[in-house]
Formats: C-alpha cells, sequence, structure tokens
C-alpha cells in the first residue's frame, strides 16, 4: 500500500503541489488526469524518487520512502516506470531490451538462465512481439517500440509500475489498441499502476480510481463513474466530459430555473454543493433530448451539426449560452437554423426519464 500524506512540493517561489493526501491500494490501477502543468508527472515523479518533497511524506508499505529530509532512491525501490518517449537504446534488440532488467533490476534481478529465457518468453508473448525478438528499434513502429518499453518494465514483477503519457505519441487506433493491453496485463500480473495522463477517455477507460488533479491540488479522487456522473467542482464537471454549465438560479435545495427561463426548473439530481453555490447546472451533452419548440422547455437555435458516426454533434445557441448536444443518428435529425427545444434525461441507461417542466 502506498500513502501520501500533506505533499507539497516548491520550485522556488513556485508552488507545483500543494497538501496532497492520496492512498492507493495494492493491485490497483490509478489514473493520475489533469491540464498541463497540473501537477500530476511532479507526483509521479516525487513516487519514484527522483526528488524530494518540500513538505509531507510518501509511505511505502508502512515505512516511509520519502520526506523533505529522506529519500529512498529509485534504485531501492520496487518500481519499473514507461517514459512518453519510449526511452529505447538504438544498438539493443527487442529480446535484449526485454532481459536487460533481469540482469541488472535489483528486485528482479536473477542469473539463472533458464529462468531468465521464461520470463522474456512471457514478456514478449504478453505484448504480441515473440516474432520480432531479434529487431532493432529503428526497424519498430511506434505502437512496437512501446510494447518493447512496456514489456521491460513488466519483466521484473515490479510492485509498482509508473507510466507517464505512454500512449500520447502514438496515433488514435494504436491508443485505443495499447489500452486493452495494458488492461491485459494488469489482470494479469495484478502490479499497482499509477498512471499519468491528460486524455480522459484512457482514465475512465482504463483505471479503477481516477485522481483529477488542476493548479496543484486535488479536485476530485473516485471511480471513472463517480467521476463522470457526479462531478464535486466546476472543474470536473466540465474537464471531465466536456459539460455543459447552464447558469441559472437555484431556488431552493432542489429546484433550478434556468436564465431567461423562468417556466422551467429542473431537479436536483445529485449536484454538488460547490456547483450549486455558483448558481450552476451541469448538463453533459448526451443528457439533452431535443425536440420541437415548447415554450415550457428550454429553446435554442442550432448553429452547428456535425455527423459523427452514430451521434450527430449539435451546437445550439440559448439566450447567451452555446450547448453541446450529442443525439443519436436514429434520433430526428435537426438543421443549422432550426429552433428546439431542450429537455434533460436522467437516471440510467436502461431507465432514462426527463427532468420535468412546472
Amino acid at each position: 500500500m502506498i500513502r501520501i500524506d500533506g505533499l507539497k512540493k516548491n520550485y522556488g517561489n513556485y508552488t507545483a503541489l500543494e497538501n496532497i493526501d492520496l492512498e492507493l491500494l495494492n493491485g490497483e490501477f490509478i489514473a493520475i488526469l489533469g491540464p498541463s502543468g497540473c501537477g500530476k508527472t511532479t507526483l509521479l515523479r516525487l513516487l519514484a524518487g527522483f526528488m524530494k518533497p518540500t513538505e509531507g511524506t510518501i509511505s511505502i508499505d508502512d515505512e516511509i520512502a520519502a520526506s523533505s529530509s529522506k529519500l529512498v532512491p529509485p534504485e531501492k525501490r520496487n518500481i519499473s516506470m514507461v517514459f512518453q518517449s519510449f526511452a529505447l537504446w538504438p544498438h539493443m534488440t527487442v529480446e535484449e531490451h526485454i532481459r536487460f532488467p533481469l540482469k541488472h533490476h535489483r528486485f528482479g534481478k536473477t542469473n539463472a538462465k533458464e529462468e531468465q529465457e521464461k520470463r522474456v518468453s512471457e514478456a514478449l508473448e504478453m505484448v504480441g512481439l515473440s516474432h520480432l525478438k531479434d529487431r532493432y528499434p529503428a526497424e519498430l513502429s511506434g505502437g512496437q517500440k512501446q510494447r518493447v518499453a512496456l514489456a521491460r518494465a513488466i519483466v521484473p514483477k515490479p510492485s509498482l509500475l509508473l507510466m507517464d503519457e505512454p500512449l500520447s505519441a502514438l496515433d488514435a487506433e494504436l491508443r485505443m489498441e495499447m489500452r486493452r493491453e495494458i488492461g491485459a496485463i494488469h489482470r494479469k500480473m495484478g502490479t499497482t499502476i499509477i498512471y499519468v495522463t491528460h486524455d480522459q477517455g484512457e482514465a475512465l477507460a482504463m483505471a479503477d480510481r481516477i485522481v483529477v488533479m488542476n493548479h496543484g491540488k486535488i479536485e476530485q479522487i473516485g471511480t471513472p463513474e463517480s467521476i463522470y456522473n457526479t462531478p464535486q467542482s466546476v472543474f470536473v464537471s466540465t474537464f471531465v466530459g466536456k459539460g455543459n454549465l447552464i447558469k441559472g438560479e437555484w431556488v431552493n435545495e432542489d429546484k433550478f430555473i434556468p436564465a431567461d427561463f423562468p417556466a422551467v426548473s429542473w431537479t436536483d439530481i445529485g449536484i454538488a454543493k460547490e456547483i450549486k453555490a455558483q448558481n450552476l447546472y451541469p448538463v453533459r451533452p448526451e443528457q439533452w433530448k431535443l425536440g420541437e419548440v415548447d415554450q415550457n422547455q428550454m429553446t435554442g437555435i442550432v448553429q452547428f451539426a456535425q455527423f459523427q458516426g452514430n451521434e450527430i454533434h449539435y451546437s445550439i445557441q440559448s439566450g447567451e449560452e452555446m450547448i453541446n448536444v450529442y443525439a443519436s443518428v436514429f434520433e430526428k435529425r435537426f438543421l443549422p437554423g432550426d429552433s428546439v427545444s431542450l429537455k434533460i434525461y436522467t437516471g440510467t441507461a436502461q431507465k432514462a426519464v426527463l427532468v420535468g417542466s412546472r
């Protein structure tokens, strides 16, 4: 188990991390999600042992690994790391890369030739590179290079695997494929994984829990479902899922009246107090139901309609708000210039209901 208490990191007068508290269970897949400059890579570097925190502690299995006065270096921690840049050596073959940790990793080192052969073979098979074991990095595609880096990281069987935006250099199709590979490896090995990313799709698809960060602080920690469906701050509601923040007024704890539509009211569907305090109502693009103009509903004018295969993405001007709506291609189609009403779906996918008007 890894425990982070009151972690802070300063670079001169700049505070990169402030008051970070986090507990990671053995075997958990944790995604650290946030925009560039939010502190997620700094947190990863502290967990790796590359530097000391300014304040606070990092404990691994109840022993302090880092504090302002103590630092257990990376080579004395049972960890591996996968970098965005692959970090492969041009003079070594795929097989030599994967064998390297078995010769030099403090915790994964083994001198038994048969054991080395077995573990290298298992790692190659896990990442689907058995047929390319004699190739050099210059002879590999981007996706193959990332598989080599991944196999090299997992072959010593670390207790903690750190991944710093490992898929950002790959194209969209390869990213989807590698997500499946990493997920399968995690299920098979049970290693604790901390995965840094700015891609919400990766975090939602792969993680057991997500840590959303902004300006060096943790905004919210939770399962992908709780982060997406019940954001606890304005930042989380817009960064994860690109939600619409509708302005208006909370008349009381459970009734919201959108601006410019006094005849409309929406009920509370579990909206956080912080968001309510700013008189906002978050709505995901897929929560909207478009229909013909109804004066008892919020209305707007379609500005753009983009075909996206199984969805139509609409941009709708409603008063001063530009609202994003994702609608199924099987629903009634609207064109730019059409006037529409906007209702809100709530509930589960199996049983959706509409937030009614008063």
